[in-house]
């Protein structure tokens, strides 16, 4: 197979993790005969260095005319970093934001699975990460507060910002329906979350996924508050297999369940738009404090390249494989810095994404 992928490798340690994706890649490449194809993108503050925006015209048509995107980081050190002299606007994150909205991007996966291996790094009590667990957060990503209209004025005397929470039915119904093919090929379970008991578009929310819900008969569906979510999510996460939920709560969630898992450094995510297209991104940051040293975890980066080649190409058992050759470096002891603990071997960048490769 020929494949077309547009690289952001952004900002920080973007660089770093991108390049051994690309290296695990190419030995996929090569081992099952396909061919990919790079084409340099720029975004957020490197873009900001080049052209004085976080994203141009340019990016946008360069990356409709690749198969899919796989990116880094994105944005610098808010307190340090001449970026966030500029107004919000011409800002890194705005990049980010802009390209989901050019590119449609409404469904954000993010996965979030304890190893075995690691399950000594995880936060929660044994008695908890013993059970294990093994979810999907399936996010809104271009609607809700994020997308709404926004102003910041004088009432009264008074400063006064506005934020606008909004959503329509269709949104709402394309995200639930991802949702639930998704779960129809994991647990058959859909968890939605809202605030409905305040919320007219959480109302809304609840509505329009209890019709979707109708079309697929085999999978459970269940309502659950997002304040609620967040106290299940380090009390029993074992409970969940797909959740379900709007842009803010995903993103807070996403993180949460991140972290549960040991190390956001382990999460890849995917966001996704009603094409085969998908543009591909660990859920952790730009990392400016340890950029350049060659510590990043480049695994979530390695592992969102395994979910480019299963949701876009279609190549199941080439994802496996990486997938498979992830758990393997862990379980032979190899930990970079996030998740080093005793007994294991400190592995830096390079050499993760290495030893990771020769086990395609």
């Amino acid at each position: 197979m020929n494949c077309r992928i547009g690289v952001i490798s952004g900002d920080g340690i973007g660089p770093e993790i991108v390049r051994e994706a690309r290296k695990v890649l190419d030995r996929v490449a090569e081992r099952y005969g396909h061919s990919f194809v790079y084409k340099e993108l720029l975004l957020g503050g490197a873009s900001i260095d080049v052209h004085g925006v976080p994203l141009t015209e340019e990016t946008i048509e360069q990356a409709k005319a690749c198969d899919a995107v796989l990116m880094g980081s994105i944005g610098g050190d808010a307190k340090t970093s001449p970026w966030y002299q500029l107004e919000p606007s011409r800002r890194p994150e705005a990049g980010l934001l802009g390209i989901r909205k050019a590119l449609n991007l409404f469904a954000n996966l993010r996965p979030a699975y304890l190893y075995e291996e690691l399950r000594a790094a995880c936060p929660l009590r044994e008695d908890i990460s013993a059970a294990g667990f093994d979810m999907l957060i399936m996010r809104e990503l271009t609607g809700g507060l994020y997308f709404g209209a926004r102003k910041t004025e004088e009432v009264d005397g008074v400063l006064t910002a506005v934020d606008t929470l909004s959503y329509n039915e269709h949104e709402i119904r394309r995200i639930a329906k991802r949702a639930f093919d998704i779960a129809m090929k994991r647990r058959k379970k859909v968890c939605s979350v809202d605030k409905a008991n305040v919320l007219d578009s959480s109302r809304l929310w609840r509505r329009i996924v209890e019709e979707v819900a109708e079309d697929y008969p085999e999978v459970e569906l269940s309502h659950m508050y997002v304040d609620n979510c967040a106290m299940q999510l380090v009390l029993h996460p074992a409970q969940f297999d797909v959740i379900l939920t709007e842009n803010m709560f995903g993103d807070i969630l996403s993180d949460e369940a991140s972290m549960v898992t040991g190390s956001i450094g382990m999460l890849s995510s995917a966001s996704l738009n009603d094409t085969k297209f998908g543009l591909y991104e660990p859920s952790h940051g730009s990392a400016p404090d340890i950029a350049g040293q060659d510590r990043a975890n480049p695994i979530a980066t390695i592992l969102s390249a395994a979910m480019m080649l299963r949701y876009t190409f279609d190549l199941d058992r080439e994802a496996d494989a990486v997938e498979a050759a992830v758990r393997q470096v862990l379980k032979e002891g190899f930990r970079t810095g996030d998740i080093l603990s005793e007994g294991c071997t400190y592995t830096t960048t390079t050499q993760m994404g290495d030893l990771i490769a020769d086990r395609i």
